[in-house]
């Protein structure tokens, strides 16, 4: 029984090598380098950054409470002399030792400032909807990087079984014409000229293997590790049945334009925020004070107690020109602000022309070179077949396959591009997102770290909930 045991554990273990490994697929490339990018990283902490402004500009509405507490002590003992008596001199002493506490509690609080807090307040929230959409925008470039880097790979891959092909090819062209140049007939010419195709065949496949290895290279800054057995590339995703709609879609829910959008909206605050700051401000101070003096022992009658309250009303008259000056940029930048989000637009609205048409130039070349493909074929077989009868000479056979060779690469690489351009039109259209594609993945909760700290929390428990959220994030 103890052997049978062995010998079924044996069978399974051996059964479970034998299974092909699983392929990669391009879901799990989007999800690796979802996950493993630095540069979402670092965006996400550029957008927590911009939460925790919001959070500074909400807590200049609040009071603000601050004391401070102090204590002295000093000492001295001094000895001197005095004449009393013409015929003598009286030693003199003194000794004595102070010691004083006080504390004071202030508190201040700005009454009225003519918006200016509250301007700031809505700047701040107006970035972080501006970051937010920047935050999208960086999960589009770090996805389409990973497709293209999958396509790439997939690719070299199969350039390089196609040269690897071509080899094996023209060394059974060499072999024959070998033969033939034995028996007389053909001449040395045609056997070297053989050779020098192999030699070049060799050459360009070895420059294959290259390209395939920077393509893992590119594939592992993309997703963060080396493919494997990588599967077919799935169906392209759809991007609508027209340019136009696919031009709606873009400028509606693009994220560069979103942005520049919130951006225009955060250069008009700015201008009103300037106005703002030519008004006076009104602001409300208190403050309670204790203090205690001792001197050798003794309590002195100044220890005291007290308080205080008052108000402020504060403007600045003249500062060189400097409030006209900013109030003037202010309204330049709001210019310049408007003018980007009509550019933006305009290059939002060019680069999904542009990619479509792009499209359409792949679909035809696809087409052509399966065309060219057939007719590169037939030529080669009907060559070769004449080249067996000596109708045709060894170089006629070898231009042959390598125009069947381009063809099929000239395939290869059409099919790769038009997959590419759906996702680069995706990205165009704002919609290459981890959401869109139904990747099934947790993704970065913009709102989770903003709404934990929207109201500036200074308590331990809000403390330790940001703390988790932070783990959590970091995490993902």
């Amino acid at each position: 029984m103890r052997q049978w045991l062995k010998v079924v554990t044996f069978s399974v273990a051996a059964a479970l090598t034998a299974l092909p490994a699983k392929a990669e697929t391009l879901a799990d490339a989007l999800i690796a380098a979802y996950r493993n990018s630095n540069l979402m990283s670092q965006y996400q902490a550029v957008l927590r950054a911009a939460d925790e402004d919001a959070a500074i500009a909400l807590s200049s509405l609040r009071p603000v409470i601050s004391y401070s507490a102090g204590v002295r002590s000093n000492y001295s003992d001094t000895n001197s002399y005095a004449s009393l008596f013409p015929s003598g001199v009286v030693p003199v002493s003194s000794y004595s030792k102070n010691f004083a506490a006080s504390f004071e509690l202030s508190m201040s609080l700005v009454l009225v400032d003519f918006g200016r807090r509250a301007l700031a307040l809505e700047i701040a929230r107006e970035n972080v909807m501006a970051t937010r959409q920047g935050l999208v925008g960086v999960e589009q470039d770090v996805l389409l990087a990973a497709v293209r880097a999958y396509v790439e790979v997939r690719l070299r891959e199969e350039i390089v079984l196609l040269r690897q092909s071509n080899v094996r090819l023209i060394t059974q062209e060499l072999s024959a014409a070998q033969d033939r140049f034995d028996v007389g007939e053909i001449t040395r010419t045609d056997v070297s000229i053989a050779e020098a195709a192999l030699a070049a065949s060799r050459a360009n496949l070895a420059a294959a293997e290259g390209d395939l290895m920077v393509a893992r290279e590119n594939y592992k800054a993309a997703t963060g590790a080396y493919p494997g057995r990588l599967a077919a590339l799935p169906g392209s995703p759809a991007i609508g049945r027209s340019l136009d709609e696919a031009r709606k879609v873009a400028l509606r829910s693009h994220p560069v334009i979103r942005e520049a959008q919130h951006t225009v909206k955060i250069a008009d605050l700015n201008v009103e925020l300037a106005e703002a700051a030519m008004k006076p401000t009104l602001g409300l101070s208190a403050g309670l004070s204790a203090s205690r003096n001792e001197a050798d022992g003794r309590l002195r009658d100044s220890d005291t107690l007290g308080g205080s309250i008052g108000l402020s009303l504060n403007q600045t008259i003249y500062a060189g020109g400097e409030l006209s000056a900013r109030y003037r940029k202010a309204i330049a930048q709001k210019e310049g602000a408007r003018a980007s989000l009509r550019q933006t637009v305009v290059t939002v609205d060019q680069n999904i022309g542009t990619l479509w048409s792009m499209l359409a130039v792949y679909v035809a070349a696809i087409e052509a070179s399966q065309q060219q493909i057939a007719a590169a074929q037939a030529a080669f077989e009907g060559v070769r077949e004449e080249a067996a009868l000596g109708a045709r000479t060894t170089l006629d056979v070898l231009d042959a396959e390598q125009d069947l060779l381009s063809a099929r690469a000239s395939r290869l690489e059409a099919e790769a591009s038009r997959y590419v351009a759906v996702y680069q039109i995706l990205s165009a259209m704002g919609l290459l997102t981890v959401e869109h594609l139904n990747l099934g993945i947790p993704t970065y909760d913009p709102e989770s770290y903003y709404n934990a700290v929207k109201n500036a929390p200074a308590t331990s428990v809000q403390g330790k909930k940001l703390d988790r959220i932070l783990k959590r994030q970091g995490g993902n």
